[in-house]
């Protein structure tokens, strides 16, 4: 069995159209993941860059240890079942589910065997000598399965495979590959359009739209802390109400105003820690999004808004009532007023009447307007706060801090924009440790300074009750009067290089004689200077590139500052100034057009070289903006 990893994986067409996006991703092995979207996103198009049936524009991918990019499909060690179930007519079952061991000439009894255990498992043991034709849709599928699990490869991977059955088969046939893969206990790679397969089968789900990655989690997770509003309304049936409206902070209080009703909601300030202050202004435009679930026909409880009925819709055990927050409006269409409320209850409502929900506010979800991200996301990026600078202190949350020399300004009243991984858990400021939430593998830190709500991310989980705090300074950014007064130093270098080659004359041992012979070597030239690329960038650059563009293409080095090295020989810099900040420094130096940081603890000025980390750099073609390296 086997992981796959998948880094920077592009597909783009002769036409320039990108069908799938920097896809990244590390697959567990014996992890069940579901790639979901609408058509079109690329999420069949990923899963067939994996089996091999389509090439990778750009990118990395490896099946366990191997990369196989250039790997035949037949060699990957993978099995796929197609959504057309791709049978043999004239063939038996049995011959089916044969044909993939006989091409690879394994002896008859193992065959046999195999045949035989992989019918047992999938329940067809009875029709090993019927032809397709003779079989339900259901059926058949099974003999697909069969086909690829008598393999036993290191990754299944399934491409729809239920679309064409009806909605019971379907359900049936879910549960039957969910308990397939527990048995067999190998990686399933699993591709969809249904929401509902998607949230009942893997562990972990891949959203796609446009051929981007929108949000990679658990159902659960995606469930309840959608990223933006597309992944909101995808996951859920029916889908997620979304009103447009504002926030206006008041006190410890927020008044959460829903546009064209006159329905108005407050939250305690609390719920809210997480916003942007620039969403509570009462001014910016947001989606508030909330489940039908989450809204209850009752007369207390919860926030209570005022709602028209229009129509429902009798479901059973529960009924969808649909209406609107605009007593004017008519809640049949998908505008922004109209609510969808899930009922369990058993009172008649008609259209046209008027009536009371509460809302669940601590389920209630917001995005922005514009860019349609959440203003609540589960890790902030930023702690924005309030701040005053005077005498060369930063002064914030009833705390005070010295600032280095590369961070001082005058004296001033702001905003501090303090990223969550610049706090560390190492300093002079003292603070509560509130909760400790672990996502995603980074542990989300609540905590209070001087009563005031801070976030911060470790590494670590953090379980002492207390933690000793600073800052890292090179990543804050102060405003004061809409202008960026302090700002962060840039986390990645980068600089223009062309990929050459170079020939060159090297001594060779033959035959116990020194004899010279001419090679040609593969680099990147930077400037005047040519560094030899690895067998394996260098592959990378071909494979993304062909053979003619490789050696034409503009191209960016990229690296950070702690990937370069003032060295004898390198790239040629001069020094502009040297950055202290405390406990680093770092030199500010130009290199051609760029700006460029580098970490020296040395004082270093004029000219000098820079040596990149080439086990660091990476490489984007600038045209399509695709990272190849």
């Amino acid at each position: 069995m086997a992981n796959v990893s998948l880094k920077h994986i592009y597909k783009v067409y002769p036409n320039g159209t990108k069908a799938v996006n920097d896809f990244n991703m590390e697959i567990q092995d014996k992890e069940f993941i579901v790639f979901v979207g609408p058509s079109g996103c690329g999420k069949s198009t990923t899963l067939r860059m994996i089996a091999g049936l389509e090439d990778i524009s750009a990118g990395e991918l490896k099946i366990g240890d191997l990369i196989v990019n250039d790997m035949e499909p037949k060699d990957r060690d993978i099995a796929m079942v197609f959504q057309n179930y791709a049978l043999y007519p004239h063939m038996t079952v049995y011959d089916n589910i044969a044909f993939g061991l006989r091409l690879r000439k394994l002896p008859k009894d193992e065959i046999h065997q195999k045949v035989l255990e992989a019918a047992e498992i999938l329940g067809i043991t009875e029709y090993l000598n019927k032809k397709p034709k003779e079989m339900s849709g259901g059926q058949r599928q099974r003999v697909a399965l069969g086909r690829a699990i008598v393999r036993e490869p290191k990754v299944m991977l399934l491409d729809e495979p239920l679309s064409n059955l009806d909605a019971k088969l379907r359900t049936q046939m879910r549960a039957e590959i969910s308990k397939l893969h527990a048995k067999l206990k190998t990686t399933f790679i699993y591709v969809t359009h249904d929401q509902v397969e998607a949230m009942t089968m893997g562990t972990r789900i891949v959203v796609m739209k446009n051929g981007f990655v929108q949000q990679i989690d658990t159902p659960k997770n995606l469930y309840n802390y959608p990223a933006n509003k597309f992944v909101a309304g995808f996951i859920g049936t029916p889908q997620m109400n979304f009103f447009e409206g504002t926030l206006l902070k008041k006190g410890d209080s927020v008044a959460i105003k829903f546009d064209n009703s006159e329905a108005e909601i407050t939250v305690p300030y609390s719920m809210l820690y997480k916003a942007k202050p620039a969403y509570l202004d009462g001014n910016a435009k947001v989606y508030i999004g909330l489940r039908p679930e989450d809204a209850t026909i009752a007369n207390e409880g919860g926030a209570l808004i005022k709602v028209k009925v229009s129509h429902k819709e009798e479901l059973g055990s529960e009924t969808l009532v649909y209406g609107d927050i605009n007593l004017e409006g008519d809640g049949y269409g998908e505008g922004s007023t109209r609510i969808i409320i899930k009922d369990t209850g058993d009172k008649e409502y008609n259209s046209g009447d008027i009536i009371t929900v509460a809302l669940n506010l601590n389920r209630v979800h917001l995005f922005d307007k514009e860019t349609e991200q959440s203003v609540l996301p589960r890790i902030p990026e930023y702690n924005y706060l309030d701040c005053e600078v005077k005498g060369g202190k930063l002064k914030f949350l009833g705390a005070e801090l010295d600032l280095p020399e590369a961070a001082k300004c005058a004296d001033l009243k702001g905003e501090l924009l303090l990223p969550t991984d610049a706090i560390t858990l190492n300093g002079s400021l003292k603070a509560e440790v509130v909760s400790c939430e672990k996502i995603g593998g980074v542990n989300l830190l609540a905590l209070t300074l001087n009563g005031k709500r801070l976030y911060a991310v470790s590494p670590e989980c953090v379980e002492a009750k207390s933690v000793n705090i600073g800052v890292d300074f090179k990543k804050i950014t102060v405003i004061s009067g809409g202008e960026k007064v302090v700002t962060p130093m840039p986390e990645v270098n980068g600089f223009a290089c062309k990929f050459v080659k170079k020939k060159a004359v090297e001594e060779v041992e033959e035959n116990g004689k020194t004899k010279k012979k001419k090679v040609i070597r593969f680099g990147f030239a930077v400037g005047d200077n040519f560094f030899e690329a690895s067998e394996e960038n260098s592959q990378k650059i071909f494979a993304a590139l062909g053979i003619k563009k490789a050696f034409t293409a503009g191209l960016k080095m990229e690296c950070g500052a702690y990937d370069l090295a003032v060295s004898e020989k390198g790239i040629a810099a001069s020094v502009m100034e040297t950055l202290d900040y405390g406990c680093e420094k770092f030199l500010k130096c130009k290199v051609g057009e760029n700006t460029v940081f580098v970490k020296c603890e040395d004082e270093v000025k004029g000219d000098i070289h820079l040596l990149p980390d080439f086990g660091k750099v990476g490489v984007v073609e600038t045209e399509r903006d695709i990272k190849i390296i």
